[in-house]
């Protein structure tokens, strides 16, 4: 299919398409929002909390504006094994572009929140982009069924690491700097709506085929909106009332003043 044609079937397909053209709207209302917020944020660190929120939303309406186009979207033909075989399918491989440059954004707001060491930083960030890449393999290998799912569990360990920091790493992290009660908030709101993008994964097209495309791509789409703009609202809010407890994660005080190791040390 042609660029024009795949266009045409998305346009065709109402429910698909607005399960763009939603998250098009409140991510750039969403960009507005946030600019206003951190308007008198003067702390850099808090300031590059923001700025990392905020290419968010910007990555989203860019790579949700080339899936309504049909510039990331490609109809693949479903390999032997798999319940669609030999059928031709709408794979929505854009999305994955947008998560491997918008989760570690995600991350490191959450990393600078919970005055987090460069080294996780750098580790939780790489296995993230890792998840992400091994998913967009897993969606686009034609060749065999069963190493679709091979693709599919490496991204799954990939993402049991991210996991692990989130959960264990900066949650300790969190309570030395002070920011326990707005990281935890942010952590199961994270965790929770995270996991339910493998388990979509596996129900939609592109593993057992028991959801529709349309139903897929509205289930990402409304854990998108949540994940990232919903949490973006969270923390922004939070950072920019409380600049001073910010300013002390980077000064190594936290909430102990300073009788335990700085988390940045």
């Amino acid at each position: 299919m042609t660029q024009t044609e795949v266009y045409r079937e998305i346009r065709a397909d109402q429910l698909l398409n607005l399960s763009f053209w939603a998250n098009i709207a409140l991510a750039g209302l969403s960009i507005l929002l946030f600019v206003y917020m951190g308007r008198n944020v003067e702390d850099p660190r808090s300031q590059l909390i923001f700025v990392a929120t905020l290419m968010v939303p910007l990555v989203s309406i860019s790579s949700y504006l080339g899936l309504a186009s049909g510039l990331t979207v490609s109809f693949l033909e479903m390999p032997a094994g798999h319940p669609l075989a030999g059928e031709e399918v709408l794979t929505m491989w854009g999305r994955y572009l947008t998560w491997a440059l918008s989760t570690p954004m995600i991350l490191l707001a959450l990393g600078l929140l919970a005055g987090s060491n460069l080294t996780k930083l750098f580790t939780v960030i790489v296995m993230d982009i890792g998840m992400c890449v091994t998913g967009l393999a897993a969606a686009l290998t034609t060749s065999s069924y069963a190493l679709r799912w091979f693709w599919y569990a490496i991204s799954c360990a990939f993402f049991a690491v991210v996991l692990y920091v989130l959960l264990v790493e900066w949650t300790r992290d969190a309570e030395i700097a002070g920011t326990t009660e707005i990281f935890d908030t942010l952590k199961i709101l994270t965790v929770v709506l995270w996991l339910g993008y493998p388990i979509f994964w596996a129900l939609g097209a592109e593993g057992f085929a028991v959801l529709d495309v349309a139903y897929t791509s509205w289930a990402y789409s409304a854990m998108d909106i949540v994940a990232k703009y919903v949490f973006a609202f969270l923390l922004l809010r939070w950072v920019a009332s409380n600049e001073r407890t910010v300013s002390d994660v980077a000064s190594g005080l936290g909430s102990v003043g300073g009788t335990t190791a700085p988390a940045d040390d």
